[in-house]
């Protein structure tokens, strides 16, 4: 039998640059008395992982602290149910259960952008990578000097009490693997560490870290240090936008802030200052 080249996309378990992730390890890491997190499921591919734990909530299959890993993603969505496709064991594709009962549903809006602040601590410890926010749910990294976006973030509500957040982040991709010229990797991003196992346990136990400390701040975002972490480490913030809403509106504005209930706020031409709390945000350039 004439062994089949790593590189071929057909081959999808031989890459040797990509190992596979250890299920055991990851559970008894995270998996602990008092912890949020519950189980630690992987598995090798579904359509996605936030469809599939949503599924399991409704069902009362899974309980908070939930966490399914992918090692490969054959539907995942995006925001506006954009498609998120890379090859296997290529990236972290995961998603986890949270049921903040306590909490105010108007504060749940913080759950997305708490898990980008708690993704990108992760990683600039365990990956020596600076990774910056776009409002409100993508990961940026720098890529030769240009900004790409190298992951996302889906918040979905589960049952009556619940929301799965789902996370997509892009560790190994090549150059010649991105879906558009706009996308990135950690590997591209020239990150110190590319092994999948220690990322994803410094990103969980991030999350972890920053969910206790919303929750027993009572979900407020300030009192809790989220709105100015987030407000940190925002590259939205203090760029001129266009923010394309609902109902084929667009504003363009500069981006002065996010309010206390998560939203963006811009600055406008006429000089108002108008919230915005669901849309696509595009970073204009030369404007």
């Amino acid at each position: 039998m004439t062994p089949r080249d790593a590189s071929d996309p057909s081959n999808r378990w031989t890459d040797l640059d990509r190992p596979p992730l250890n299920a055991a390890a990851l559970r008894k890491a995270l998996v602990r008395e008092g912890g949020v997190w519950s189980e630690v499921h992987v598995v090798q591919s579904t359509g996605s992982t936030n469809s599939d734990l949503v599924a399991r909530a409704a069902e009362g299959r899974a309980a908070e602290g939930a966490v399914l890993v992918a090692e490969e993603q054959t539907a995942g969505r995006g925001r506006l149910d954009r498609q998120w496709t890379a090859p296997p064991r290529s990236g972290l594709f995961f998603s986890v259960l949270l049921c903040p009962a306590e909490i105010p549903v108007a504060r749940w809006g913080w759950l997305p952008l708490l898990t980008g602040v708690a993704v990108a601590t992760g990683l600039s410890r365990a990956a020596g990578v600076d990774t910056a926010l776009k409002w409100p749910n993508d990961l940026l990294v720098t890529v030769g000097g240009e900004e790409r976006k190298a992951g996302g973030i889906l918040a979905e509500r589960a049952a009556d009490d619940g929301v799965v957040i789902g996370v997509g982040l892009n560790v190994t991709l090549r150059e010649k693997e991105l879906p558009v010229p706009t996308a990135g990797s950690l590997a591209l991003a020239g990150a110190a560490n590319t092994d999948r196992d220690p990322l994803l346990r410094a990103v969980l136990r991030s999350l972890e870290k920053w969910y206790r400390r919303w929750r027993t701040a009572g979900g407020d975002p300030a009192a809790s240090g989220l709105q100015e972490t987030y407000a940190a480490g925002c590259a939205t913030l203090g760029r001129t936008v266009r923010a394309e809403l609902p109902g084929d509106r667009s504003i363009i504005g500069e981006a002065v802030a996010v309010d206390g209930d998560g939203r963006l706020v811009l600055a406008t031409a006429d000089g108002v200052q108008e919230p915005v709390g669901a849309g696509d945000i595009v970073h204009l350039r030369g404007v």
